[in-house]
């Protein structure tokens, strides 16, 4: 496959919307473990509170590697470029093809991810029920 300049460019606005995306969900969660933190210091159902906090730990686990992930294929692009600039085509494809497998790796993340916050809502749920 012949790659050009354009090829590794045309990663950059989806890669940064990811990202954006990324930090808008670590942001959210930042805000609920500190919400929990004072419903835990105040007493307030501190099981629920401890659940929901181990569930979140794993969940910024995911999105530091989702995090981790996407800015390391962005990097991986811009070395690309660079590549093909000098001229580079075998070192360009292979570090294109990282820069593809480390932005499957993020989406893949963010999928765990996602199926984390669906156990964190079914814990209050069963909280509510209970």
């Amino acid at each position: 496959m012949e790659i050009n300049l354009n090829t590794p460019a045309l990663l950059f606005p989806a890669i940064s919307l990811l990202l954006l995306a990324y930090t808008n969900r670590f942001l959210a969660i930042a805000n609920v473990v500190r919400k929990l933190h004072d419903d835990y210091v105040h007493n307030k159902d501190k099981e629920n509170a401890l659940q929901q906090i181990r569930n979140l730990r794993k969940r910024l686990r995911y999105i530091r590697l989702m995090q981790g992930a996407g800015v390391f294929s962005f990097l991986l692009c811009v070395i690309c470029m660079y590549s093909i600039y000098n001229g580079w085509m075998v070192a360009a494809n292979f570090i294109f093809a990282t820069s593809l497998l480390s932005l499957l790796f993020s989406l893949f993340c963010s999928l765990i991810e996602i199926f984390q916050s669906l156990n964190a809502l079914e814990v209050l749920l069963k909280h509510v029920e209970d």
